[in-house]
């Protein structure tokens, strides 16, 4: 299921630019504003900055990152790379522990989902802060270089970007409207959970139990937090970097310290146990980086004080 344009467009991509040098190594950490950075922004936001900021973008990225795989094990377009018979090159892995040819580990292909998030997380941003034209410019620019960076590295066709653009753009549009339309937040949750569940009978790729568990923890923390912990946001740039740091390290650190207790076969066998692991696994790392971790804010916030 592809276009030969599409294979074409790649081939000269690659040709032209190359797997090597200044021009290949910045296209393709591009992708980088569509993964990792994510998790900066919105946990700067978040822990930082602006908690209600933070969670208003931390829904709409949640909401496309598990309704994005939903799509995928529909279509199950396979990624470019596997085409024979054109010159593709797979340049960034997905899940660089696994093999290429892992489809559940790397994913299927269409619609892209680093272009989702993107449109998703940079578009909440101009959204919400509708007066900033630098905030608009971003959501523009940034998601764009995002998906000419996929489609550069072999991991996705034109058209899963261009879909990856629009998923992305109506989740902006369509969670605000639900959170709006459904007042009852208990309501509002079990919708977006209920739409979720349809995967667990169908969807075999990890992104898709990866991310049902990051929202189903994200639906306990939220209460959590706002009940039982009620951390403040600070204005100072130093103990935003600080918390964002704290808390991106015990989200990757406590994420390898749950898959312990596991075999690394039964980890990567794609069997339903395998996929519950990870379901809960993640469940539990957001719960405790938004609910738990901020409880430490108290103690440093009173060690500032002394410092000062």
């Amino acid at each position: 299921m592809y276009y030969d344009w599409e294979m074409r467009l790649m081939e000269w991509l690659q040709d032209h630019i190359g797997s090597t040098g200044i021009g290949a190594w910045l296209l393709s950490n591009m992708s980088a504003f569509g993964e990792q950075m994510l998790v900066v922004i919105m946990g700067f936001l978040y822990w930082g900055l602006d908690k209600e900021f933070g969670k208003y973008v931390g829904i709409n990225v949640l909401a496309v990152n598990v309704w994005n795989p939903l799509v995928k094990n529909i279509v199950m377009r396979l990624r470019p790379y596997f085409v024979e018979n054109y010159n593709v090159k797979l340049l960034r892995l997905i899940d660089s522990k696994a093999d290429a040819m892992d489809v559940a580990a790397q994913g299927y292909s269409f619609p892209s989902g680093h272009s989702s998030s993107a449109a998703a997380v940079y578009g909440s941003l101009a959204a919400h802060k509708k007066t900033s034209r630098l905030l608009w410019v971003l959501a523009i620019v940034l998601p764009l270089l995002v998906g000419i960076s996929r489609v550069y590295v072999g991991a996705h066709y034109p058209t899963d970007v261009l879909c990856g653009w629009l998923l992305g753009a109506l989740i902006v549009v369509l969670i605000p409207w639900l959170r709006r339309t459904i007042r009852s937040r208990w309501i509002f949750y079990a919708v977006l959970l209920l739409l979720s569940v349809p995967g667990f009978f169908y969807c075999t790729s990890n992104d898709y139990y990866t991310s049902f568990g990051m929202l189903a923890g994200f639906v306990l923390a939220e209460p959590f937090e706002e009940r039982y912990v009620r951390f403040e946001n600070t204005s100072c740039f130093l103990r935003c970097v600080l918390r964002t740091i704290g808390g991106a390290v015990l989200y990757f650190g406590l994420n390898e310290v749950l898959k312990l207790p596991f075999p690394k076969e039964l980890l990567e066998s794609g069997a339903l146990a395998a996929h519950l692991i990870r379901t809960v696994r993640y469940a539990v790392v957001i719960f405790v980086v938004i609910a738990v971790y901020p409880m430490a804010f108290r103690l440093t916030g009173r060690l500032w004080k002394r410092k000062d």
